[in-house]
């Protein structure tokens, strides 16, 4: 399996560095982290972003394999489609904060696999821990 998810990188290897380049845009990365700072329900944008990237890691899972338990239980709370609503000020970083780490947890993944379909003629023997990580995400390790 590990063969057949570093082939499905390698394949989409074009169109994951082109998603990478726009999650790390000025736009998407920086100003999205600062909305949260300083309080802008244009963080709330970053679920759609986090949903991007989530539907691209899924398109490359070996066959048969979801996502592991603690990554879908983040994108669950922080890619949950939640809207903005005024009492959500009281309380802010319990409903924001959760967009921001799913949107990390993501771009992660989305990193590594650019780094390792980059790096990678076949599965190594010993794993690098970003590697690893990704085994982790499709329950291969």
């Amino acid at each position: 399996m590990d063969d057949q998810l570093l082939a499905n990188i390698k394949v989409r290897l074009p169109e994951f560095e082109e998603l990478l380049e726009e999650m790390n845009s000025h736009w998407c990365y920086e100003d999205s982290v600062y909305r949260f700072y300083y309080h802008s329900f244009k963080v709330y944008d970053l679920q759609n972003r986090t949903k991007k990237i989530v539907e691209a890691l899924r398109s490359i899972a070996p066959e048969g394999r979801n996502f592991c338990q603690e990554f879908q239980e983040i994108i669950e709370s922080g890619a949950s489609g939640k809207k903005f609503e005024l009492e959500h000020n009281k309380d802010w970083t319990h409903h924001t904060r959760v967009f921001v780490e799913a949107f990390f947890h993501a771009k992660f993944f989305l990193e590594m696999a650019v780094k390792y379909g980059k790096e990678l003629k076949e599965p190594p023997d010993m794993l690098p821990s970003g590697w690893a990580a990704l085994l982790c995400l499709y329950n291969l390790r």
